[in-house]
């Protein structure tokens, strides 16, 4: 028996049959992946060849309790072992690097639990081309448009109302038209400037009402965000410092070695790595706690000196040394994935939360938009001390108002 097309192949199918310009597309269930049944995908890859690429976006049965991007598309060889290879790599995903939202969104939204092995796949052609989302929000359609990785120098990611083809605003009214509700609405806009729709999203359920604003403080420098609609928010506050985490490790390495007659073992090594994972705990069960939150980075990346001496104190006992390697480096990937779950990212500038795609101009960011709020290198040693003065902690609801003057002032309520 063949899995019911999950919603999105079922979107396209429709929009194709009312007369828009779908690129040729195939959904492959999960269960012709078990069961190696490729003779459909073998003679849609054979007529798209010559491209040499294609598309492979996330087709799970249950994709469309979660929000937009979610799961993860991938550019591939057009040939079936890239197919086989993207849909691991979205498996994987799931299990990995998305597995704190998938996690949060179960927990705060009422999302079903989920199999990451059902996974299917729809595979298109791969097209050069510009991303464009639209969707209507009130009585007005918006346009996000992403930065163009095929350039040297490229713009940030951007919104307007005004799309830069006028075709793109009665396409948009005509798609929701045809499937009866509001939407969001994935195009790509080809070199030669045809528009093909590649996505479409039932958004009606999606709650786009005024977010409350109040306010109260050190005052930082800047902020970089996509929304400039709202000026204030609160938000529970975690307070990452790296440097301190690895400082904690590097005492702990030392009185291994130095305070010992004897080589440190393995069982001095888990009691480290419990540390770690203690630490990685901590963030995980703020996140799963706190629907919208804010990081406060005191540091994100230790620098460079601690990270040196962190990765090689224990050089004399190489196999735990390459342990404890190990486990820093994948400690960065995790708290990279906890970092991409808060809405607001306060730091020293030239750390800021990547805004592009769904992140940047989503459904899901129209009334909670990312916030990078930073302060400048110039000013760091000053907002230290105003931080440690006032005492944020993990765990305190801060506020953060927008001047006039585009400078934001953050407080402890």
């Amino acid at each position: 028996m063949t899995d019911f097309p999950p919603e999105k192949a079922q979107l396209l199918e429709k929009l194709s049959t009312c007369g828009f310009v779908v690129p040729d597309f195939i959904y492959v269930p999960a269960e012709d992946f078990e069961n190696k049944n490729f003779e459909s995908l073998e003679t849609f890859l054979k007529r798209h060849r010559e491209s040499f690429k294609v598309i492979a976006r996330s087709a799970h049965p249950q994709e469309a309790f979660y929000k937009a991007g979610t799961f993860d598309s991938l550019e591939t060889y057009a040939d079936l072992d890239g197919i086989v290879f993207a849909r691991r790599r979205m498996i994987r995903y799931a299990q990995v690097t998305k597995r704190l939202s998938i996690l949060r969104q179960q927990f705060f939204e009422g999302a079903p639990p989920l199999d990451s092995e059902k996974m299917g796949v729809i595979v298109m052609p791969f097209i050069h081309g510009s991303s464009v989302m639209a969707k209507k929000l009130w009585d007005h359609w918006e346009f996000g448009y992403c930065r163009d990785r095929d350039h040297k120098v490229r713009s940030d990611p951007f919104i307007t109302r005004t799309p830069h083809d006028r075709k793109l605003l009665d396409i948009s009214q005509q798609i929701e038209n045809c499937l009866g509700f509001r939407c969001e609405i994935e195009f790509i806009i080809g070199e030669d400037n045809r528009i093909f729709v590649v996505q479409a999203k039932d958004i009606s359920k999606v709650e786009i009402l005024e977010a409350r604003e109040d306010k109260r403080s050190v005052r930082l420098d800047g902020l970089r965000r996509i929304r400039r609609r709202r000026n204030y928010r609160e938000r529970s506050l975690y307070v990452m410092d790296t440097n301190a985490l690895y400082m904690n490790l590097i005492d702990r390495c030392e009185e291994l070695v130095l305070e010992r007659s004897k080589l440190p073992t393995q069982i001095d090594l888990d009691r480290l790595m419990e540390e770690i994972q203690a630490y990685e705990r901590t963030m995980e069960n703020f996140a799963l706690r706190n629907r919208r939150f804010a990081i406060l980075g005191l540091s994100i990346e230790p620098s460079a000196e601690i990270y040196q001496i962190a990765n090689h104190y224990l050089d004399d006992t190489p196999e735990l040394q390459q342990q404890l390697t190990k486990a820093l480096y994948n400690h960065q990937y995790f708290q990279d994935a906890f970092i991409a779950e808060a809405d607001t990212l306060i730091s020293k500038d030239g750390f800021h939360i990547n805004l592009c795609g769904h992140d940047a101009y989503g459904i899901d960011t129209v009334r909670n938009p990312i916030w990078s709020v930073f302060w400048s290198a110039a000013n760091h040693d000053h907002i230290l001390k105003s931080l440690q003065r006032i005492g944020f902690k993990t765990g305190d609801v801060v506020g953060i108002e927008i001047g006039a003057d585009d400078k934001p002032t953050m407080f402890r309520l």
